[in-house]
């Protein structure tokens, strides 16, 4: 529970530096405080939420087994808790996704590409907060994985 306390105490200075209504400009500093403090925030909310979402799933799962009577119906409710864990364990993976971002702000390494060093930019920062590589050298990442499945 210390790391959800320290969590809170990050969201809440992160918050009080970026003050309302901030969005990352083009116009500024690339990866200046207060943008790495505005990509804080987005990572901790978004851990936050899946928390949030993962600590119902476990409720719902402790309220009580399935107990439809129809064979068809608890065939569906089965299936239903099957996707649902399965996402909850998509979404454990991609705290520790979250988590490496957050320590790649604290060393000031967050938002450069790691493959080629270049600046990854505010849009794809935004739509992937975790993302490590530039649009271009993701690409290339994935043409390469590709390419070696095939083999």
């Amino acid at each position: 529970m210390a790391s959800v306390a320290s969590d809170k105490e990050q969201l809440a200075k992160a918050r009080a530096a970026v003050g309302d209504n901030y969005v990352p400009g083009d116009d500024e500093e690339y990866m200046n405080e207060r943008q790495q403090e505005y990509f804080r925030i987005l990572l901790l909310d978004w851990k936050k939420s899946i928390h949030d979402a993962a600590g119902q799933t476990l409720q719902s799962l402790q309220d009580g087994p399935i107990r439809e009577p129809d064979l068809n119906d608890r065939a569906s409710s089965e299936t239903d808790w099957g996707i649902e864990l399965r996402t909850r364990d998509r979404q454990r993976k991609l705290i520790s996704k979250i988590d490496s971002a957050l320590r790649r702000i604290d060393k000031g390494e967050y938002g450069w590409c790691e493959v080629t060093g270049d600046p990854i930019g505010l849009k794809r920062l935004v739509a992937r907060p975790v993302a490590t590589m530039t649009v271009e050298a993701q690409e290339a990442h994935e043409r390469k994985e590709k390419i070696s499945r095939d083999d």
